[in-house]
Formats: structure tokens, C-alpha cells, sequence
């Protein structure tokens, strides 16, 4: 295997600090970095690679807590990297880049900057010659804003990338619980023979975030939830919950499952919208024991009023053999009541109840991504008692993913994807295809909300979101799991 050339621009921002350079020394500290493995933090401060450091040390110390690398360990992790001033947006100085490249070696490019800058960078890499040899590109989401802007994207990065050669990260699918749904599925016989419209009644799944806009408020106001969390996170759980069994395990299989996936979401129009899409903005309320503002009151607020939606509870079918009649509920929101990402399999009840007094409690499978990962089955038996002979209750069984494990620590999703892109694994990684069908299936809802004048619900600050949500569901005769 050639030695590896990791190159990270916006080194300097909260991503790399909090998750990227973290994940890097988890790695190094369990020598699974290859060797001779080099990095190259770029960024526009004009400081030198002492300051970086320090400066870095610090940054990641509080990201990490007691996982913070020792004197000795940070001693070793430090050897590993240059610092390159450049300013992203002047050609020129992505010849200082050049030189430091070693056309021998694998240049792994990895752009945690804004997507603004993601044209620029791959021009001036190529008119500086940076692009020879064997080279990659990772890639933060959004891929755009809409299907066109991905089109625009996508299209720049071929102009320099071939499609193995492109990494486009969805932090979800690198994490433990949401490869063991790929395990859970597909290598256990009596869920896989379960996994259809004959047995689950609906699936939820859930993103909710107690944080706020976070100062991003001119940002986001221009995006919203939809755009910054359906169209990519919901809906590449969405695909693993509900895809064919792939061929195999490699990148192209497990795509070509997904994509079928996305084409398959029936579209929801001006006729539908109203009944299978709710949209909220939070106001001010109490988060984690204080008072927080509301949306248009946030620090870098624009004006009084707006009708982006900080919440959206979406129903949504997959209309194929295996999920006709299933329906999925999405919902995600900001400043919710609990941080929380779960996926939740409804099994449907038994069509006959021989125990009687109304005690027909059906199975639920409850997929937990945060804030504590694992897998829990509800599972019904007798409770022990002399005066009910056949009472009924419900007991959990958990999946605890530390259990036989000498770490403690699950292993962060960056910890993964990283690996996969140093040893050129695509298979957590988003093609092109999954991006623009996701796009253009999102972007008629948008328009349909748009079109239907779908109005923006209130809802308090740590609350569940708007009441409508709680509707949307209710009215199905289910309700939400949390």
C-alpha cells in the first residue's frame, strides 16, 4: 500500500478541532494510521506550526475529556503534521500546497470548509498541479442547496475526480449502530424474514436537538431542517432501514440499494402536502433547566419574522412489494426536548389475542444512535404473580455494544470514514446518485409546501414541536415513541 498524504482545509475551524483531528489521534493512539502517514493542516492564520499546535491541543483537550492524549501521546500525534498558510480563495497560494505534495504518495484531499469553496479549491489544486498522481477528495456535507447546486457540484468534481475517487461523508453511516442495522438485517434470519409490510405496522425514526441555531442563524435561514437534516440524515437512515438485501458489502451494491430506495419515496404534491407534512419554528422556551430565545430573537438574528422551519415531521411511503401500506414517519427538529436519534420498528399486533383482557402488546425494535447507542427488542411475557395466571408484560432486551470489549469508548463516526478513505473503502460514503435523487424527491416537497402555502406552526423551546406533529401521527391511530 502507498504511504498516505492527508491535506485538511479549514483546519483551523470547530469541525476539525471537535471531530476531525480527534478521530485522528483515536486512531494513531491504536496504530491504525498506515505507516509513514502524513497530514497537512491548511487554514488562513498566518501562525506557525508550534502555535497550531498548542492551539489545537487546547481546542481538543475540551472536545475530548478524559480521552485527551498524554504529554507522550500528543508528542507522537504532533509529528505527524505541517502547517500550510493559505488563503482558499488566491490561487497562488496553493503552490506552497505543490511543494509539499509527494506525487509517490496517496493525496487524500479533505475539504471541512464551507460549500462555497468547494469549486475553487479543486480549480486552483488543478492549475497548480496538485492533482497528479493517485488523489482523493472527502467532501462535509451539504453537496448543495437544491438538485440543481448538487448538479453543480457534483459535475465541478468530476471535471477532476473520478466517481471512486470522491468521498462524500454522511457522519450517520459511520456510526456503530448504524452498521449493526446492517448486521441486525441481513446476518440474523428471524428479524430478516420479519422485515416487510406482513409484519411491521410503521417506522419512526427521529432526530432531535436540543441546541439551537448556534450562530449560524444567516446560514441556516437560507437552508432550514429540511434541507440541513432531511435530505441527507433522515433520509440515508431511511434507505438502510428499508433497502433490498445488496449483493455484497462493496460501495456499489450497497448504492445501487439505497438509490432504489430514494426513486421508490412517493412524491408528495400540492394535493398531499397538507396531510403528510408538518413544518414548526421554535419559540422561546426552557432547554436543559434555561430560558432560551426564540428563533428570530438568536444572536445574529436579520429581521423579525421568517418562514424557515427549525422542526418538520414528515409522512412519507416507500411504494414498493416489501413497504406497501407501511408508512414512515420523520421528524426533526431544534431546541427539542431531549437530544435523541432513534429508529423505531413497530411490529403489528397479533391478529388473534388468546390471553384476553384486551393485552395485545406488539414487539418494537428501538435503534439507538444518541445519546447512548445500542439496540433494545421489547419482548412480552408472563408476569409472575399468584393471583393473575396469565398477565402479560412487556421486557426489554438490550444490545449493549460495550459488552466484551476491553475499550469503553464506542468509536467515534469520523473515527471510521476516515479509515475507509485511507484504505479506499467507499462503501459508508454517498454516491452522486443517492445525492441528486434525494434532492429532487426534496425539492418537491419544498415546492409543494411552497405552492400549498403549508404555514410554519410554532412550538416552545423543549417541547416536542408543534402540536400539529403530534397530530400527524395520531390521526393514523399511532403516536410518537418519545
Amino acid at each position: 500500500m502507498q504511504p498516505v498524504d492527508l491535506i485538511i482545509f479549514g483546519a483551523s475551524g470547530d469541525l476539525s478541532a471537535r471531530k476531525l483531528f480527534p478521530a485522528l489521534f483515536q486512531l494513531d493512539r491504536a496504530n491504525l494510521l498506515p505507516t509513514d502517514f502524513r497530514i497537512a493542516a491548511i487554514a488562513r492564520d498566518n501562525i506557525d506550526l508550534g502555535t497550531f499546535l498548542s492551539k489545537l491541543r487546547a481546542r481538543m483537550s475540551t472536545a475530548m475529556g478524559n480521552n485527551a492524549p498524554s504529554d507522550d501521546e500528543w508528542q507522537q500525534y504532533s509529528r505527524l503534521f505541517s502547517y500550510l498558510n493559505a488563503d482558499f480563495s488566491r490561487p497562488t497560494d496553493f503552490s506552497i500546497i505543490k511543494t509539499w505534495l509527494d506525487d509517490q504518495r496517496v493525496s487524500l484531499f479533505y475539504l471541512a470548509t464551507p460549500p462555497s469553496l468547494f469549486a475553487p479549491i479543486c480549480d486552483y489544486l488543478s492549475q497548480e498541479n496538485c492533482l497528479t498522481g493517485d488523489c482523493r477528495i472527502v467532501l462535509e456535507k451539504p453537496i448543495g442547496e437544491n438538485l440543481d447546486s448538487s448538479i453543480v457540484v457534483n459535475g465541478t468534481l468530476a471535471q477532476y475526480f473520478s466517481e471512486s475517487s470522491i468521498y462524500r461523508i454522511d457522519h450517520y453511516l459511520g456510526k456503530e449502530t448504524v452498521q449493526n442495522l446492517l448486521a441486525l438485517r441481513f446476518a440474523n434470519r428471524f428479524i430478516n424474514s420479519q422485515w416487510d409490510q406482513s409484519c411491521i405496522d410503521h417506522i419512526q425514526i427521529t432526530v432531535a436537538e436540543v441546541i439551537g441555531i448556534e450562530g449560524r442563524w444567516s446560514y441556516y435561514d437560507k437552508v432550514g431542517q429540511l434541507r440541513d437534516m432531511v435530505q441527507n440524515h433522515l433520509m440515508q437512515l431511511l434507505c438502510l432501514v428499508a433497502m433490498e438485501p445488496p449483493n455484497g458489502l462493496e460501495a456499489e451494491s450497497i448504492r445501487d440499494e439505497k438509490v432504489k430506495i430514494v426513486k421508490a419515496l412517493r412524491c408528495i404534491d400540492v394535493k398531499t402536502v397538507d396531510d403528510h407534512v408538518v413544518r414548526g419554528q421554535y419559540a422561546q422556551g426552557w432547554s436543559t433547566g434555561r430560558s432560551v430565545p426564540g428563533y428570530t430573537e438568536e444572536s445574529g438574528s436579520e429581521r423579525n419574522s421568517s418562514d424557515t422551519e427549525t422542526f418538520v415531521a414528515i409522512k412519507a411511503h416507500v411504494d414498493n412489494w416489501r413497504w406497501a401500506g407501511v408508512p414512515f414517519y420523520l421528524r426533526t427538529g431544534k431546541r427539542m426536548a431531549e437530544k435523541v436519534t432513534e429508529i423505531i420498528i413497530q411490529y403489528k399486533e397479533l391478529p388473534h389475542n388468546i390471553f384476553g383482557g384486551g393485552a395485545n402488546l406488539p414487539n418494537k425494535l428501538i435503534i439507538r444512535l444518541q445519546p447512548n447507542e445500542g439496540i433494545e427488542m421489547t419482548m412480552v411475557s408472563k408476569r409472575q404473580s399468584l393471583k393473575e395466571k396469565l398477565a402479560l408484560q412487556t421486557h426489554t432486551l438490550n444490545l449493549d455494544f460495550r459488552e466484551g470489549h476491553q475499550n469503553d469508548r464506542i468509536p467515534d463516526a469520523y473515527e471510521r470514514l476516515f479509515l475507509d478513505a485511507i484504505n479506499g473503502d467507499q462503501s459508508l460514503f454517498v454516491g452522486r446518485e443517492e445525492i441528486e435523487e434525494s434532492w429532487r424527491w426534496c425539492d418537491g416537497l419544498l415546492q409543494a409546501c411552497k405552492d400549498q402555502g403549508v404555514e410554519i406552526k410554532p412550538y416552545h423551546a423543549g417541547s416536542w414541536g408543534p402540536a400539529k406533529a403530534e397530530i400527524l401521527i395520531e390521526k393514523d391511530g399511532r403516536s410518537w415513541h418519545v
